[in-house]
């Protein structure tokens, strides 16, 4: 039975829910391989496609670390498929911190609270809202479409997206393009709503740095000191200003805030611009720029000894084209006497913003929103879009919601209290329909 003519769909009555049940589930990932298994949480999104007719697999990359994939066919065999993908897991969160317990998927306030609510388990809710009620009115997309709820995407995506592209390679047949988190939500500046739509994303770096001097007592002369030439290093690291970069992607999200904003950008002043602009200027204050940031620091074992070795770790981030000179700076900024090695390294992906799916994306938000104003986006992180770029598939980061602008949607991410507006999944939710319907 299908949804009469404009009554509320099923999607936008159960995607709360759906949320908050996803939430429920503790899939906390701490990183380098230690985490809570996905595998309850995956098992769950198999069974609520399940109910609707979607036979999909759950696939395990080791022991409880788990993914759900599902390949539902199209009308034409010929039409090429399409891939939405998501991460099941989150990042920790301490409930003595939080105004609520970060797994109870509380709904209050006119929002569902809970770690995981915007990055990313509400925009899972929104995708299996979606399908399961195309599924009941037997709506399919022309081409096949590819669902992945994948693990480790907080992490490096090793038992995640890297392990279905290598081991499930034959589930991506044909897909060229997807859609993922970050991107698509509403930034509002002075009555216009921005929408930025990622068409690409920072490349990732995550090193490790290692000094080595000689051991000794601790009272002694200590010339070659390991823990003191890391601290230089990483000081010089840290103090750098890298220079502005506009690449292409950023460029075109300049122009597209000026025009959305009715305003002249100063590409010359661009960190001026960044905070006269407020909301919106944090969208790409992050991207006009490589950064280098230290996390970690690891030496000694006892404050009389000397130790030998000292070891850190920096988040890198470097734009499109970028790399070498990245690379080639931090190394004149650490020096002959500290070594570096890549705990992850990722390229920076790219989709096109002049393509048709861009514009089907921009067009689904303005069906539903008369004031969108989409604009293409690059993402100062990353998300398993990486992996997906390496067999050749396109993403583009696209989670639609309508947000007040109280709230502090950038903050959400990784912080205490995160939660989403019901409405804005509700709203989400009417624009992932329609876009599916250009498929």
């Amino acid at each position: 039975m299908t949804d009469s003519p404009g009554s509320e769909k099923t999607a936008e009555r159960e995607v709360a829910g759906l949320c908050s049940d996803l939430i429920r589930f503790d899939t906390t990932n701490e990183g380098e391989g230690v985490a809570r298994p996905e595998r309850p949480a995956a098992e769950h999104v198999a069974a609520l496609l399940a109910d609707v007719g979607v036979t999909a697999e759950v696939v395990e990359s080791a022991r409880g670390r788990a993914s759900t994939l599902a390949r539902i066919p199209g009308t034409d065999p010929s039409a090429p498929a399409f891939l939405i993908h998501g991460h099941l897991d989150v990042v920790p969160a301490d409930p003595s911190e939080w105004s609520v317990p970060p797994f109870s998927g509380e709904i209050r306030d006119g929002c569902v609270w809970g770690r995981g609510a915007v990055d990313m388990k509400g925009t899972l809710a929104m995708t299996l809202a979606v399908v399961r009620q195309r599924m009941r009115e037997d709506r399919r997309t022309r081409g096949d479409l590819v669902l992945a709820f994948l693990a480790d995407e907080e992490c490096t995506g090793d038992y995640g997206s890297r392990h279905v592209v290598a081991e499930h390679r034959e589930l991506f047949t044909g897909c060229a393009e997807a859609i993922s988190e970050s991107g698509g939500f509403s930034v509002t500046d002075e009555g216009r709503r921005i929408y930025p739509i990622a068409t690409g994303e920072r490349g990732t770096t995550w090193m490790r740095l290692t000094a080595r001097g000689k051991a000794g007592h601790g009272s002694k002369p200590a010339p070659d000191n390991a823990v003191a030439e890391l601290a230089h290093a990483i000081s010089r690291l840290a103090s750098h200003r890298w220079p502005v970069r506009l690449t292409p992607g950023v460029l075109a999200l300049l122009d597209g805030l000026a025009k959305a904003l009715g305003t002249t950008i100063d590409h010359d002043r661009l960190d001026e611009e960044a905070r006269r602009l407020g909301a919106v200027g944090r969208l790409f204050e992050g991207t006009i720029r490589n950064s280098a940031n230290p996390t970690r620091l690891d030496a000694g074992y006892k404050v009389n000894v000397v130790p030998g070795t000292a070891t850190a770790q920096v988040d890198g981030r470097y734009l499109p084209g970028t790399g070498e000179e990245f690379l080639a700076t931090v190394d004149r900024l650490l020096g002959p006497k500290v070594t570096r090695e890549f705990v992850n390294f990722e390229e920076a992906p790219s989709a096109d913003p002049a393509g048709p799916t861009f514009a089907a994306l921009a067009e689904s938000l303005r069906s539903e929103d008369p004031a969108a104003c989409p604009v293409p986006y690059v993402m100062t992180g990353g998300t398993d879009a990486k992996s997906f770029h390496r067999i050749g598939i396109r993403s583009f980061g696209f989670a639609p919601l309508l947000l007040g602008p109280e709230l502090d949607y950038f903050g959400m991410f990784h912080g205490v209290d995160e939660r989403v507006p019901v409405e804005g999944l509700r709203f989400g939710t009417r624009v992932l329909d329609r876009f599916l319907d250009t498929r």
